[in-house]
């Protein structure tokens, strides 16, 4: 730690990985403790725009002496990119960022069911097909529809649903809302949470946000991004790490983990120490749960 704190937590450090409480196919307990047998001893759960898993998480974290940080993966949108945004430690009562997911998640269901609609008028598939595949509340996505279209047999993976029938280029393809990353990095720190932008150049210079853009988020608070991560191309990861540097910004790496949903595995990226300690020095809204 920085401030001459002895570390209180322990590497390796996974800070980006998924429930069935949003995309993911495992409860939050199992993905901790899957986190724990890949030999991961600090994690992150962050489900997408929502923080009910955090409970069971955190339970399961403590049991197994790990050190569990709280967050989520706020949706937004940057024009016609779809921009994620990762906050960590934030308070999950703050009204505004409360609102904004509530808002987010009740759109997504809407899309999904246009979404399904569209499907069903050329294949054999229903909303109860969807819904199957969600477990209690969970904000029903793409991912719950491809896995409709595995079990009703009419693709063989989530690969090839979306790389087929959800891409947007089918014609199937529905938007949904989503803030401004601008906004979403605000919503994050006002709520005393750190942002760092999720897997930022999964095609290189040309999906990656503007750079007069960046400069704004980090302007407003952005703390980092996640440039270690299996998607990233290795042109975007060395503009990012310049970036970075030149900003003194958080460079973190994580597996984005979501059980069979992805190929990804616990632990297969990794943020440094010191980055996480950054990480806990600069929130301010919830803490961390210590091992």
């Amino acid at each position: 730690m920085t401030t001459g704190e002895p570390q209180r937590f322990a590497g390796p450090s996974d800070l980006h990985l998924h429930s069935n409480h949003s995309d993911g196919t495992e409860s939050p307990g199992r993905v901790v403790r899957q986190a724990h047998a890949h030999g991961i001893r600090t994690l992150a759960l962050t489900d997408h725009d929502r923080t009910t898993g955090w409970a069971e998480a955190g339970a399961v974290a403590a049991e197994l002496g790990m050190t569990f940080l709280p967050g989520m993966e706020l949706s937004a949108k940057h024009e016609w990119r779809s921009v994620h945004v990762l906050g960590y430690l934030f308070d999950p009562e703050d009204p505004a960022l409360r609102a904004e997911t509530e808002r987010i998640r009740g759109d997504r269901i809407g899309r999904a069911e246009r979404m399904v609609r569209n499907i069903s008028r050329d294949y054999d598939l229903s909303w109860e097909d969807v819904l199957a595949h969600t477990t209690g509340d969970a904000t029903v996505g793409r991912p719950h529809i491809a896995d409709a279209l595995v079990t009703r047999g009419i693709v063989r993976d989530r690969t090839e649903a979306f790389d087929g029938i959800l891409h947007p280029r089918e014609g199937y393809y529905e938007p949904h809302y989503a803030p401004d990353p601008l906004a979403a990095v605000r919503l994050i720190t006002d709520a005393g949470g750190v942002a760092i932008i999720a897997h930022p150049v999964t095609a290189g210079r040309d999906r990656m946000l503007p750079l007069e853009v960046i400069e704004r988020l980090i302007a407003a608070g952005l703390a980092g991004f996640e440039i270690d991560h299996r998607e990233n191309t290795e042109d975007g990861k060395r503009i990012l790490r310049r970036i970075a540097a030149d900003h003194d910004l958080i460079v973190t790496g994580s597996s984005d983990y979501h059980g069979t949903g992805k190929p990804n595995r616990p632990g297969e990226n990794t943020t440094a120490d010191d980055m996480v300690a950054r990480i806990i020095e600069r929130a301010t809204g919830t803490p961390p749960h210590f091992g």
